[in-house]
């Protein structure tokens, strides 16, 4: 992303957010074409640097599953890198980076992705190595059997032994009790332990498919000689039958869910998670500004009364997706100061709710929750590849001509809304509470430190 200095950025925020006439719509940079096998393509040209962000995506994440075979799209992705008739294993990745780029993938509770950042006049390189293992990827029992094991022990450092990542996968199993989104990405042990190649391979055959998969492409192109490129490399593969995406939707909650988490750790934490909709409906935006209004930096609600002046907690965040597939969660989290009862704690944060719930927020703490949330979503798309990400999750959770809709529907929230949403969403009968109660620490033992809350995808 490219670096602006302090002095200049209200200047740009003004130039940027305020002159809305001037600005133009994403959609009008983008170009769709579906290719003669029903392969979806989203071009977008980018000159400001000699690049190429390429990205396949498909329409298959742990939402996906079935119970008892939890966990088989974030295998998947482990194993689309163990090589085609062509191309043995491993060898995607050095390819790539022999040629100066970088590539990775990630699953998540909606789609799994793979993406390769490369220079534009080698863009051949990723469009024949995706297209290869799209159509010709090998599953062999010994890559299988020793990649459950990799997957197994990513479970266990990544979940396991991760005290908050613990408690959120027991907050959402126990949050969604008829949504997929009750299992995690990840997938249960023991549906992990159970995995055979024929599973993987019949999930192989039902997924991916140029019917349940799209690419997008991004960068230093020109539209008119990358179409044909795309055309040769992926239209031959037959184009399968998409599978059917709907899901059974979560019944409305009647009361408050609460659980308790022992597991070692240094201090409590508290989370609250309220189910909420996503884009597919107006409050969602509301949602995303209230939770700016919470959490957005230092001078934010939350911030400033359970921190700054309770001096009651370390951190105070919120957490909410709008392009999520399904209906979600909207989250609060809190992490106690040592010494601090948790029962003190939760009672201040459930009076910051309810202030918002009984008094509209004023004009200008509302305008900077929008300023930071239009600042983020304009200066994110100076990078190509954040830009084609972007496209494609508005195409998972909707459609990606609804990204124009971002902005405007922001710049319309107002207090009312704000004190609705709230009022709606943020009650004790629609919510999941979950407590981290810490245990001694064995000795010598160090936990994870990363923002588990953060980390919606696995890579």
């Amino acid at each position: 992303m490219r670096l602006v200095t302090s002095g200049i950025i209200p200047f740009l925020l003004t130039a940027l957010l305020l002159n809305s006439s001037s600005e133009a719509l994403l959609r009008e940079h983008v170009q769709e074409k579906v290719l003669s096998n029903g392969l979806k393509v989203l071009l977008v040209e980018n000159h400001k640097a000699p690049v190429v962000t390429f990205q396949v995506w498909y329409r298959v994440g742990s939402r996906n599953e079935e119970w008892g075979k939890t966990g088989l799209s974030h295998m998947l992705e482990h194993m689309m890198f163990k090589g085609t008739k062509t191309v043995p294993p491993e060898e995607f990745s050095r390819i790539i980076q022999e040629n100066g780029g970088n590539d990775n993938a990630f699953t998540s509770s909606d789609n799994t992705a793979y993406f390769e950042n490369i220079s534009a006049e080698r863009v051949q390189i990723p469009i024949e190595l995706e297209s290869d293992r799209m159509q010709n990827l090998i599953l062999r029992e010994n890559d299988f059997l020793t990649e459950r094991q990799v997957v197994m022990e990513e479970r266990r450092m990544r979940t396991d032994d991760n005290p908050t990542a613990f408690l959120l996968e027991q907050l959402e199993a126990t949050a969604f009790q008829i949504q997929p989104y009750h299992w995690p990405v990840i997938g249960w042990m023991e549906d992990i332990r159970r995995f055979t190649l024929e599973d993987l391979k019949a999930y192989h055959r039902t997924y991916y498919n140029p019917a349940n998969a799209f690419l997008v492409v991004a960068g230093d192109l020109r539209k008119e000689e990358m179409l044909p490129l795309l055309e040769k490399a992926f239209a031959s593969i037959p184009q399968g039958m998409a599978p059917d995406q709907n899901k059974d939707a979560e019944q409305p909650q009647k009361g408050e869910r609460r659980i308790l988490v022992k597991k070692e750790a240094q201090l409590p934490l508290l989370v609250m998670a309220h189910h909420v909709p996503n884009l597919r409906e107006s409050d969602s935006y509301a949602l995303e500004v209230l939770s700016a209004v919470l959490s957005g930096g230092e001078s934010s609600r939350l911030y400033n009364s359970l921190v700054r002046e309770k001096q009651l907690v370390l951190s105070a965040d919120t957490d909410y997706s709008l392009v999520s597939r399904d209906p979600g969660l909207f989250y609060l989290t809190v992490q106690p100061l040592p010494g601090k009862d948790i029962d003190e704690v939760e009672k201040a944060l459930n009076e910051e709710i309810e202030n918002i719930q009984k008094r509209p927020i004023g004009n200008r703490e509302i305008e900077k929750a929008k300023n930071q949330l239009e600042a983020a979503f304009i200066y994110g798309q100076d990078s190509v590849f954040y830009q084609a990400m972007l496209l494609a999750q508005y195409e998972i959770a909707l459609d990606w001509r609804s990204i124009d809709d971002y902005l405007p529907s922001i710049r319309k929230v107002t207090p009312e809304d704000l004190m609705r949403v709230a009022r709606r969403y943020l009650v004790p009968d629609n919510r999941t509470t979950g407590i981290l109660v810490p245990l001694p620490i064995e000795k010598e033992k160090q936990l994870p430190a990363t923002d588990t809350l953060k980390e919606r995808m696995i890579r």
